[in-house]
């Protein structure tokens, strides 16, 4: 864990509430290894409404360029300031935190469902998955098309089905609902979005004895473990989901006791 400057090299608006911003360290050090699940913590600058840093997870590493992508959404008054940061500005990241999502070595079919902007961390899953030759499919979800983010840089690393509540891309509905579910045998699913989602997600993968990962989106503060206002219940009591999540196997979740 670290905190660094990094520089803004892109920040593109992909829709009214989503912006993806791009950044690379302000003095050039290579980035270090980081893994798909994991997490940073941004300050906020110049707002005196906002003195918390902000959790955003990892959306993809580029080792390539040295950058890291965030998948920011407009929230409240911190996001919002993150969202209106312009290329060459500076923003201080605390990083890499968190654990991550299991990479089996076993070879695979696996399926990562997401929801809304709780897409974010499956891409850098995906490319991850993909690159161990594991087959991938996803399987994501929104309101409507414009809320299914990044179809192009998904559809490099798997198979991409969507679901929209009003039919406008993919099958009308939910992710829980879609045929492949009731298709395609996977060996291990892994998700992130709303809770609701998630909880049917954990319902089905239950029913069905197929492992499940859940990143948690629950709010934070430090990222570390000392605020303890992340905590989540647990079959071995409340945890921190900063430091011994954000991923937990959903078995070990109370969700659906």
């Amino acid at each position: 864990m670290q905190a660094i400057d990094f520089t803004i090299r892109a920040n593109e608006a992909l829709n009214d509430q989503n912006h993806l911003i791009k950044v690379a360290p302000a003095d050039n050090r290579p980035l270090p290894d980081m893994l798909p699940g994991q997490f940073v913590q941004v300050q906020v600058d110049n707002s005196p409404q906002v003195f918390l840093r902000r959790p955003i997870s990892i959306n993809f590493v580029d080792h390539e360029r040295n950058e890291i992508w965030l998948l920011v959404q407009q929230i409240g008054e911190g996001t919002r300031k993150i969202c209106e940061t312009a290329p060459g500005d500076l923003m201080n990241l605390i990083y890499p935190l968190g654990n991550s999502f299991t990479i089996p070595e076993k070879k695979g079919r696996f399926l990562l469902i997401g929801g809304g902007v709780g897409t974010a961390p499956l891409l850098f899953l995906g490319k991850e998955l993909s690159q161990k030759q594991h087959h991938v499919d996803f399987l994501l979800g929104g309101r409507s098309e414009k809320d299914i983010l990044q179809r192009d840089h998904f559809e490099q690393y798997g198979t991409l089905y969507c679901t929209t509540e009003d039919g406008t891309l993919g099958e009308k509905g939910f992710v829980t609902h879609h045929s492949l579910l009731q298709a395609t045998p996977h060996d291990f699913i892994f998700t992130c979005g709303p809770k609701p989602m998630m909880v049917a997600v954990a319902r089905y993968a239950k029913e069905k004895g197929i492992p499940c990962e859940a990143s948690l989106e629950n709010l934070m503060a430090c990222g570390f473990g000392a605020c303890l206002c992340c905590t989540e219940k647990t079959t071995r009591g409340n945890v921190c989901s900063c430091t011994e999540g954000p991923v937990f196997n959903t078995n070990t979740l109370t969700w659906l006791d």
